[in-house]
C-alpha cells in the first residue's frame, strides 16, 4: 500500500517542488522565489505531499494576523483526478486554522473550473474579480474565500 505524507516543505525539497511547479503552470515561480518564501517570509508556510517518498504536490500559505491566503497549490499532472488535490487543500486549510486564521482566500483562473469546483467543496465562494491578474495571458482571477469558523 502506498504511503501518503504531507509535511512542511524544507529547502532540500525545492528542486522537486520546482518540477511540480513547471509541470503545472505556464509561468512557473523560480527556485529563488521558493527559497525567499521559505527563508525570508515570516508569514509563509509551505507544505509538500509525498507518495512513497516522492513529492507529487505542494501548497503555499501565508497567514497574516487572522487572514490566510493560499499562494499556490499544485499536484503533478499524472496524479490529478485522484483526490490528492483535495487532501492537500484540506491539510492546508487545517494548518491555516492551527495558525490562527479566521478567513482563507485565494485567486483562481476564471478558466480553471476544476479547481473552482474543488474549492467550493470546502465552502469557498467567489468574492470578486481581479482583472488581468495573470501575467502570461492577462486572464482574470476569481477571488474565492471562506470564513473558517462558519464552514
Amino acid at each position: 500500500m502506498a504511503e501518503l505524507v504531507i509535511r512542511k516543505m524544507e529547502i532540500v525539497d525545492i528542486d522537486n517542488v520546482y518540477e511540480v511547479e513547471k509541470a503545472s503552470f505556464d509561468t512557473p515561480w523560480t527556485k529563488d522565489i521558493f527559497y525567499q518564501e521559505i527563508i525570508e517570509n515570516q508569514f509563509a508556510n509551505y507544505f509538500v505531499m509525498e507518495l512513497d517518498q516522492t513529492i507529487i504536490g505542494y501548497a503555499g500559505l501565508w497567514v497574516v494576523i487572522d487572514d490566510a491566503q493560499i499562494t499556490n497549490i499544485a499536484v503533478m499532472p499524472t496524479y490529478r483526478g485522484k483526490k490528492f488535490g483535495e487532501k492537500l487543500f484540506l491539510y492546508t486549510m487545517e494548518q491555516a486554522i492551527k495558525l490562527g486564521a479566521n478567513r482563507l482566500s485565494l485567486e483562481v483562473r476564471t478558466s480553471n473550473i476544476v479547481a473552482q469546483r474543488m474549492y467550493r467543496k470546502f465552502g469557498l465562494v467567489p468574492g470578486g474579480i481581479r482583472k488581468n491578474y495573470y501575467t502570461d495571458n492577462q486572464e482574470d482571477a476569481i477571488v474565492m474565500w471562506v470564513n473558517l469558523y462558519e464552514k
